[in-house]
């Protein structure tokens, strides 16, 4: 059994401690958000905040994510409004969404650090492959996540979430 704080709540995840900590979020925590794409840390889908840093949780146990804090893209902001999420909408950064957690846990985690980065940064920060092309959108996100964040821009209101009862699905 591995204890650790997930989303600031204390957990205990009855798993063997060799299991990747993403099979441990989706399958014992129920936290889909947080998606498998290659199995070896190299896509970025899968990123999560360990103790403030970005990795990838498909290559971290869950031994190793023992008594550390893990933030997964539910628990980044319920109700949508991280100005990485806001600057993420704004900038049209997402296109299929497949990656869109991973990224916008690199960016929260480099933004937490680094309020004002370079496109250097940036792509250092947050080397995801998307297929879908998003990348020179992705750095203005970003960028304007930091101005967000710096206080030089206010934060961009998103449209509540569509749920069945709105019309959406």
């Amino acid at each position: 059994m591995a204890s650790l704080t997930l989303n600031a709540q204390p957990l205990d995840i009855r798993l063997p401690a060799d299991t990747p900590l993403l099979w441990a979020l989706r399958d014992a925590a129920n936290l889909t958000g947080t998606k498998y794409g290659c199995g070896t840390g190299e896509c970025g889908a899968c990123t999560v905040m360990v103790d403030g840093q970005a990795m990838p949780s498909c290559t971290l146990s869950l031994g190793e994510a023992e008594g550390r804090s893990v933030t997964t893209i539910e628990g980044l902001s319920p109700d949508r409004n991280h100005p990485v999420q806001q600057a993420f909408a704004a900038e049209q950064a997402i296109q299929c969404g497949f990656c869109t957690p991973g990224l916008v846990m690199a960016a929260a985690a480099l933004l937490a650090h680094n309020a004002d980065p370079t496109e250097a940064d940036i792509a250092a920060a947050l080397p995801h492959v998307c297929r879908c092309g998003v990348q020179p959108r992705l750095v203005r996100a970003v960028q304007r996540a930091g101005r967000i964040l710096r206080g030089q821009e206010a934060p961009v209101r998103l449209p509540a979430p569509r749920t069945a009862t709105t019309g959406g699905f």
